[in-house]
Order: C-alpha cells, then structure tokens, then sequence
C-alpha cells in the first residue's frame, strides 16, 4: 500500500487576500474572519478561521444594504442582535461586508458609465468621421470651383487681348444669359392635392434635397462659435453661409429609439415656442410604407413691431433601406407645382426650403439625429432695423434646430428616472407649465383677434399698446377649472405691451439683472393688485392700495433643462400692510416664474423672463397670466465667425477691458429689442382705471429698464457702475497680488491654486479658484469689493451688483456669531480659520462650506494698514 504524502499547510494569507476573502462571491457567500472564541458556534467552521456567509446571511446583509449603504458602528451592533442568523460574525467582518458591497456597487455604476460613455464616443466618432467626409468634399468642391473661374478668367482675358473687335463682351454677357435661364427656376405644373401620384414626386425631390443638405454639401456650413462635440455635448451645430434665406444643422445623440424621435418631432408645438398651431389637413400614404401629409401652420410674432407668419407645408415621412427615419418638409408653392392654401389675414407667408430631420438608429440603443431647418421669411415685409431678426441663421438655429434637440435630450434625461420630481410633480407636468407660460405671453404679445382680443383706444401717445380680451376662456381652454380670475361678470383680460431698441446691452445680462433684481423695477401695489385677483373680492380702486410686497424675494427652483438653459421656479413675496386691517389680511404673493436665454455665451439666444401669479394651492390646472420680458439680439447677417471672438473669461482677462463682465467681449457695439407685456384682469366698470393704471406702469418699467440698461452697458460700465476692480484692470492685477502675498504672509502656506497653476498671472489663478474668494471693505462701509468666479456663483450674482451684499446678509447666526468671535484674531494675528457653515446666495439659496479662512489684505503702504478683508470659502456646495 502506497503512503499519501501529507498536504503542506496553506501559507497565510495577505492582508489584501484576508479583505478580499471577506467579499462574497457571484454566487452570493462569502467568507468572514471568526475570533476563536466563535469557532465552535457555528457548524460551517473550519480550521482556516474563516466561514463562508450562507445565502440566508447575505440575504439579510443585502436587506440592511438597501436601507443604510454606510453603518455605523453602533448600527452594526444593531445588525447582529436584530438578526440571530448573524450572530456568529464579528462587527469587524459585517464592516468589511459592507465595504466590500459598496466598493462592488462602485464599480459597477462605473463599469455601466464607462459603457455609456464609450457608445457614445462610438457613435460620436462616427459623426465625426461622417462630418470630415462631408468637408472635405466641400473643400474639393470649393477647390474645383477656384480653378475653374481661374481658367475662365485665364481664357477672358487671353480671347480678349487677342481679338480685333470687341465682341467679348457680348460673349460673355451672352453666356451669362443663358447660364442663368439653365439654372433659372422653371414652375412645374400645377398638382392635384387629390391625387397622391403627383405629391409623391414632390416628397421624393424634397427628400433628396433634404438629404444633400444634411449630409451633403448642397449648403456652405459653418460651425457655430462654443459648440463643441463631445459625449456630453448637444451636439455639432452649424449655419448657413451665403445661401437663400436663413439655414441652421445639427447633429447630435439621444438615448430613445427612432420611432419614438419621430414623435416627439411632428409634435412641434410641445418644443417650438414660437409655434402657435398646426393643423394636418389631409394624409396620404404611400406606397412604400410613408405618409404625405398637407400642414398649414402659424408662428407667433417675437416682437409687436413685426407681423406673425404662417406656413403652408407637404410633410414626408419614409424609411430608407437602412433603417433610417427620414421626415422632410418644404412650403407648396407656385414654383413647386403643388396647391397652395389660402392667405390668412394678418399673417405674412414665409416659405420651408427643403428641411427635416434624419434618425439613424445607433448600435447598442438610442439614435442618431440630423436636423435641417431652412427657411425664408420674408425679410423684406419688417422695418429694416428689425430684419436681422429674420435674417439671422444663428436665431434660427436657436429658437429651431438647437430647442428641438434640446428638447429630445430633455425627455431622454426624463425617461433615465434621474431627474428628481419638483414640488412633488413629475417632469412632465413642469414642463407643461412653462410651455403655458411661454405661450400666455405670446397669446398677449400678438393679440390674435380669433382669441378674443380688440385694440383699445390708446391716450394719444404710440408708445403703448393696450388690448382687451373680453373672452379670457379661449386662452386658458375648457378643459381647465374655473377660477375667480376669470369669473367676474362682465370682465376681462387687459395687456399692457410695448418694444423699444436698446444699444450695447448683452440680453442675457439685463435679463439676469431683472430676474435678480425684482424691487428696482417693480411696482408692490401693482403687484398687491394681481395677487387680489386670485381672490374673490379683488381691489376696488387698483394701483392705489397703500399694502404692497416688500423685502427681498425668495426663489423657489422647481426644474431646470439638462444644458440649464431654462429655469422653472416659484418666486415667494412677503406682504406687508401698514393699516391695522392690512397686516391682518396680509398674505404672501407666489409668481410662478420661468426664464431662459441667460447664458451669455449662446450667440443668438433670446432671453426672457415670463411671471404669472398663482394662490397657494399651486394646481396643475391653475390658470395663468403671463407677463414679462423679451430681449431678442439684433444680430447683423455676419455669417462668418469673427476672428476676435471672446470665446471665455480667461481671454476676457487677457484683453483687460472693462466691458469684459462675465461674458463675451462682443456685445458692445449690438443692438437688442426688448418687448415688455403686462397682463392684469378687470371688472367691466373698472376697465378704464386699470387700463390707466397698465399703461403708467409699463411706462414706469420701461424708464426703469432704460436706467438699468444704461448702468450695466459694457461701455459705460466704468462711469455708471464706479466698479472698483472690473477684470483685467490694472488694480484687479494689483489686489491679486495683495491677496496671495498676504496670504503667504500670514499662514506660511501658498493658496492651492488646485489645476490652475499653469495660469500666467495672479488675476488668472484667483479668477479660476475653485474656492469661493471675495474681498470685504472695511472703510466707510464694510462692503464687498471683488470676488472670484466661483464666488459669484455661490452668491448667484454679477461684479456689478456685488457690492450691493453685506456680509452680515451672506451669512446664517452660526456664521456671524463665529466671524464676531474671531474678528479681533483677524485684525491682531492677521488671518483666523473659521468652522464650516451655511451661507445664502442673493437668490435665497443655501451653501454649504467645509471651512472658511478670513485674512487681512496687506497693501504696499508703508503703515500697514490693512487694505481689506478677504475671506474663502472652501469646499462650497449649494443644499
């Protein structure tokens, strides 16, 4: 009989293995560390001092998992003595379980992002390879064209040396002639709308002149300045270059399925604000599966100095042979051979060239979405100052092309569940209320007759327009509750509205300021008036109430866009009284308000800010009574991108100019309407005084904005404004140099400039600093000076309106009780480290901070006096 050889013991294991073995496998066990005295408590117990978790174990492990990702050690005592079966394990190895659990969930969340990301990357990079095809086809183009006029040319000139009589000329007219009757655009005959043989050959040509423009080079494309393509980004987006009328393309991902673009697409009133209906008249389908359909559609008018358009359509829906969803669309015409609908009054007919939308579906889900939208609308029926409005490709582009996209990765986002819910409503519903909102305030900016609207005799001057809306029910629709606003007998609806040009004003800016800045243009009796109108026994005497709503509002968020674009928010007024009776019946105001359009950097945006009062009780069919304002740019038709385009805040610096204010450089020297329209209910036998009361107070804003466009206007930002330290300046320079070096002076340590090190200059460093850093006056008046670009984030405002926050009001009890505690440290050692705390932005948010470091500020005077006090907040976050 042969002897066995014993086995050699197991060398020990590692530290490493020993927290790995800890972890349980695939199959749900695991191993866990028993101390000996544990040994002989449990059967699974080998002489390993390891045991592996039975599945009831994990089980009961996994419970406690989903409740608390992160005990406490006193919660892991809880654990064993409220579960039996886990008695045996030591609290040390239910820590390690839940380490264990947590590194797995870690690094499967990353393990699925990294997925998510490298599809995108995938699809991207295939966009882009496409876009690079596109190009260089252009370029051969455009490369083929030179040569052939430099041979024309070559040739003119040598036939024109060389003749004996002067003919050439005539040559060449002559064949100038009959180029032009070539490509002259000959009408086809007129087709039948009953019969779909003939609109079939319209679509097909519509299609492939869609196709030639989306992924062809039917048009010269130019990118436009600050959209980058990335996996995050919206997408490539491009406009037109000298071509008819006004074109823009995108080119982006989105995680849903074709089909389900395809519908969110046609529904263009749910995404295009502009859009005031649409109505299919006739389908037709097709014999390869489509569908024709006949659309006649209106569009409000941006402004009350241009007319509305409308648009008589044929849209095509087909499936190519890969798969791809192709949707186009081009205007009935005489010149396209198809019916052309009726003239509607009021309305001017603008023309679809050949636009639409290609969704291309993706390996591993979601698609791939081409967007042309090329119109013409009739520039030429507008005052002049007025066209760029209609001429503009970049306005085009993002009221049209970039909202659709947008909106399509908006639903995605929604449809991830990771968007959470507002005011206790889902995604959905907000988004309806901003979509009323936008368009109350365009039913009243336009005052279409078949709404209900007539034009009320104005007091003789032209700067105010004033209509009447004697049927409010035809805005607010049947299917919504009634309401006190809209009860009275004999009542209505009256709009105040007026536009007025403005001069080197960035709309982004001013509109920021109006959403910020609410008491320097509004009215508290006025708005006392429309939260009476709520009620059921709204004031007698309107504008003439001594109550208002006073002090400084408090914003509510509600839900934001995915690129933060739009903002949807409930903005709270304390009311006051002064009488006895007053302050009894005082009550606080809620607007529900929307704005969008404040990102300076979005060339071509219209900014906006749209409020309407709502009661309490916030019900999703409340009705609503928008007003607002409107600021369009005036862009001139500059297809090309300028060469000294500022493209972000560190080139802003670079220039040193005063009117570079967090933004770019190029809104002086623009142009900007501003359209202004304010709503108010009324009761038949007070029509007058509040049509009196509408027309002062728009007047009464209109000087009010004027002041405030004068104030933040980038050229006259150093004399209105008297802003001490406007970035680039050559003090800006100097107090970052003061801030670092005393700093250094009195901690002994350098500022963490974190990933900025590379910048060349002071001012760039304190600028890009992650940590919020502002500087505090000490004489006349404690005041804030200067703050970086993360500080007027934090407190969600402008170096112009900075100096308008105290201290005392940035910061809760625990903080100011903290600071007073430590100021004489401040003032005798020269720097003092603060606890971490709560601060409130000029919005009314919160911000949370791990620490704060007050220091003084050492200038080069010889006496030491300190120049000001800094303070920087690290680590800032909002709650």
């Amino acid at each position: 009989m042969t002897r066995q050889r014993p086995w050699p013991p197991s060398p020990p294991p590692s530290p490493r293995l020993r927290f790995l073995a800890a972890a349980p496998t695939d199959s749900g066990a695991g191993m866990a560390r028993l101390s000996p005295g544990c040994g002989a408590a449990a059967p699974q117990v080998d002489t390993g001092k390891y045991v592996r978790y039975t599945p009831e174990q994990v089980e009961a492990l996994e419970r406690v998992y989903n409740d608390c990702p992160k005990p406490t050690s006193l919660r892991r005592q809880q654990i064993i003595r409220d579960c039996p079966i886990l008695s045996n394990i030591e609290p040390k190895q239910i820590k390690v379980w839940f380490q264990n659990r947590r590194c797995r969930e870690k690094q499967r969340k990353e393990s699925s992002r990294m997925q998510t990301v490298n599809r995108k990357l995938t699809a991207m990079n295939k966009l882009l390879m496409e876009e690079n095809d596109r190009l260089q086809k252009q370029l051969s183009r455009l490369i083929f064209e030179k040569e052939a006029a430099t041979k024309s040319l070559k040739t003119h000139i040598h036939n024109a040396s060389a003749a004996t009589t002067d003919t050439s000329c005539d040559s060449v007219v002559t064949s100038g002639q009959h180029h032009q009757q070539q490509n002259a655009i000959v009408p086809r005959p007129q087709r039948d709308a009953n019969n779909p043989a003939g609109l079939l050959a319209i679509a097909e040509e519509t299609m492939a002149e869609f196709l030639s423009k989306a992924t062809g080079t039917a048009v010269e494309w130019v990118q436009m300045v600050g959209m980058k393509p990335g996996p995050d980004s919206i997408g490539i987006i491009a406009v037109s270059h000298n071509c008819i009328g006004v074109a823009a393309r995108a080119c982006g991902l989105v995680s849903l399925q074709p089909t389900k673009v395809a519908e969110i697409l046609k529904d263009r009133p749910s995404w295009y604000r502009d859009c005031r209906c649409v109505e299919i008249l006739h389908v037709f389908p097709t014999g390869n599966g489509g569908t024709i359909e006949l659309i006649y559609m209106q569009t409000y008018a941006p402004t009350t100095l241009a007319a509305p358009r409308d648009f008589w359509t044929l849209r095509y829906t087909s499936c190519l042979e890969d798969g791809s969803l192709v949707i186009c669309e081009r205007s009935l015409t005489q010149s396209t051979g198809g019916p052309s609908g009726p003239t509607t009054p009021n309305f001017i007919r603008a023309e679809v060239l050949p636009s639409g939308y290609l969704i291309r579906p993706c390996e591993g889900g979601g698609s791939m979405i081409h967007i042309v939208d090329h119109v013409d609308l009739d520039a030429w029926s507008v005052p002049e100052v007025l066209r760029p409005l209609y001429e503009s490709p970049k306005i085009l582009a993002q009221k049209m092309t970039i909202a659709a996209l947008r909106h399509i990765r908006q639903i995605a986002h929604e449809s991830s569940g990771e968007i959470p819910y507002g005011a206790g409503r889902q995604p959905a519903v907000l988004r309806t209320f901003s979509q009323r909102l936008s368009r109350g305030f365009n039913d009243a900016l336009n005052g279409f007759p078949d709404d209900g609207w007539s034009l009320l005799s104005s007091d003789g001057a032209e700067d105010i327009t004033i209509t009447v809306n004697s049927s409010p029910n035809k805005l607010v629709g049947s299917h919504l509750s009634p309401s006190p606003l809209f009860s009275a007998i004999g009542g209505g609806i009256l709009c105040a509205k007026a536009s007025m040009l403005l001069q080197d004003v960035p709309p982004a800016l001013l509109v920021r300021f109006l959403r910020e800045h609410r008491s320097e243009w509004a009215d508290p009796g006025v708005d006392a008036y429309s939260a009476a109108s709520l009620r059921a026994g709204p004031y007698a005497v309107p504008g003439l109430r001594a109550g208002g709503f006073m002090g400084t509002p408090v914003i509510l968020p509600l839900a934001h866009t995915l690129e933060h674009e739009e903002f949807l928010e409930v903005l709270r007024l304390e009311g006051h009284g002064f009488s006895h009776d007053e302050v009894l019946l005082a009550r606080d105001m809620y607007l529900l308000q929307l704005c969008s359009g404040v990102d300076e950097n979005a060339s071509g945006a219209c900014a906006q800010l749209v409020f309407a009062p709502i009661d309490e009780s916030f019900a999703d069919d409340a009705p609503l009574l928008p007003s607002g304002f409107r600021v369009i740019p005036l862009d001139t038709k500059t297809d090309m991108p300028s060469a000294t385009r500022t493209l972000d805040l560190a080139s802003s610096l670079e220039v040193g100019s005063a009117g570079a204010l967090r933004g770019s450089s190029d809104a002086a020297n623009t142009r900007s309407v501003l359209t202004i329209a304010f709503q108010f209910s009324f009761e038949n036998h007070l029509r007058e005084n509040v049509a009196a009361m509408a027309r002062q107070y728009v007047r009464a804003v209109m000087a009010s904005v004027q002041r405030v466009a004068m104030a933040i206007a980038p050229s006259r930002l150093g004399t209105q404004i008297q802003m001490k330290h406007p970035p680039g300046s050559p003090e800006a320079i100097t107090l970052a140099s003061w801030i670092g070096r005393s700093y250094r002076a009195h901690t002994g340590e350098e500022i963490r400039w974190s990933d900025t090190e590379e910048a060349d200059s002071p001012l760039k460093l304190l600028w890009n600093h992650s940590d919020a850093i502002l500087c505090c006056s000490l004489k006349p008046a404690p005041m804030f000076t200067f703050g970086n670009n993360a500080a007027l984030d934090m407190l969600e405002t402008t170096l112009v309106n900075l100096q308008d926050i105290s201290l005392e009001a940035i910061l809760d009890e625990e903080g100011r009780k903290a600071l007073c505690s430590e100021f004489a440290k401040v003032m005798q050692q020269g720097f003092a480290y603060l606890p971490g705390g709560v601060c409130k932005s000029s919005m009314g948010r919160q911000a949370s901070y791990d620490q704060a470091v007050a220091w003084k500020v050492l200038s080069d005077d010889v006496s030491g006096a300190p120049h000001c006090l800094a303070f920087m907040f690290v680590n800032w976050t909002f709650l």
